[in-house]
């Protein structure tokens, strides 16, 4: 009996612990979910401040509201949108220096009463620098010296003292992501921009990297002409370590394929006559090829597709230029 207690102390325990990160999960949904209600002709003016500034986005705010900064700062600039953040405790210190007439200042307080920030107003207005504040209290003095304020007020917070930042932080990054997504559309961010921002990112590497740059070229790849004995167009292969060669005719252009797959084949259907024959005679005409420009992405659709591991890389006149295995890709991540 005592262990039958031990159990459902343990798993009532359980139980408690779930219904507490489940609350906390539906009041910070809840409180994302009701900015849409908040949404008005601010945000549209938020925007068109943002892009058509000349100058960067400075967004700034202390604590969490600065943690929470730096990312919408991080999602603006990977998103078309030049942006840094700056720590308002270090800006009086110097760094308001980095700040031009011609930038836009996201200021981020959920009290709208922080010190820091209120402190660096005075220089902003000076220079006549545009101001957008982001808080949970738009009666705050920060919302009255702002030039926009975007409401970003939650009903309650997530952590049972109601003091920890926990929905409001949530419905802050929420808001700073509604606004980077919404420059992005109008400025007509592509996935490629995108990735051009993350050349090392798994994006960027499907959308930057093309066959070109990862093709065998020159004498690293395999070539035989279709007279050539099989026993020395295998000694080819071997050599270049491939798993294939390419067979060119006398003007150089392709004229077919061997593969490692084709020897198998051509010993189980000739067995050692295989290599009194050419490669003219076993060679696969009429191979899949890939543009040297294409996206290495799209050589591994033609491969998966075509249920090949490799391709040839042609010129504009058929000559083999290049060779591309599955291998090379795999390496670089893409896929």
């Amino acid at each position: 009996m005592k262990k039958t207690k031990t159990v459902h102390k343990k798993n009532d325990s359980v139980s408690k612990i779930l219904d507490i990160a489940k609350k906390v999960l539906k009041t910070e949904a809840e409180a994302v979910y009701s900015l849409i209600e908040k949404l008005d002709n601010n945000f549209e003016k938020v925007l068109n401040i943002i892009y058509s500034s000349r100058g960067k986005v400075v967004i700034t705010g202390m604590g969490k509201s600065g943690l929470v900064g730096k990312k919408i700062a991080a999602t603006l600039a990977s998103t078309g949108t030049p942006a840094f953040f700056l720590h308002p405790a270090e800006a009086s210190h110097g760094d308001l220096g980095m700040v031009t007439s011609d930038d836009v200042i996201i200021a981020i307080s959920n009290s709208g009463e922080t010190e820091e920030i209120l402190g660096l107003i005075p220089f902003f207005k000076r220079f006549n620098v545009h101001v957008i504040s982001i808080t949970g209290n738009p009666d705050s003095t920060l919302s009255k010296v702002a030039d926009i304020t975007l409401d970003v007020s939650v009903k309650e917070e997530a952590c049972p003292y109601g003091v920890v930042p926990t929905a409001s932080t949530t419905a802050t990054m929420a808001m700073g992501d509604a606004i980077a997504v919404a420059l992005l559309s109008k400025r007509g961010f592509k996935e490629e921009d995108f990735a051009s921002f993350h050349p090392r990112g798994s994006i960027g590497k499907k959308l930057l990297i093309k066959v070109k740059d990862l093709m065998h070229k020159g004498d690293e790849i395999p070539k035989v002409s279709p007279e050539t004995p099989m026993s020395k167009t295998v000694l080819e292969m071997s050599s270049k370590r491939l798993g294939h060669t390419v067979v060119i005719d006398s003007e150089g252009r392709l004229a077919g394929v061997i593969t490692d797959g084709d020897v198998r084949r051509g010993l189980e259907k000739w067995g050692g006559k295989l290599f009194e024959m050419t490669a003219g005679k076993v060679m696969t005409k009429n191979p899949k090829t890939v543009s040297a420009e294409e996206l290495a992405a799209k050589a591994v659709s033609i491969m998966e597709s075509c249920s090949i591991t490799a391709l040839v890389v042609p010129d504009n006149k058929g000559r083999p230029v290049g060779f591309i295995h599955l291998h090379d890709i795999l390496r670089q991540g893409i896929v």
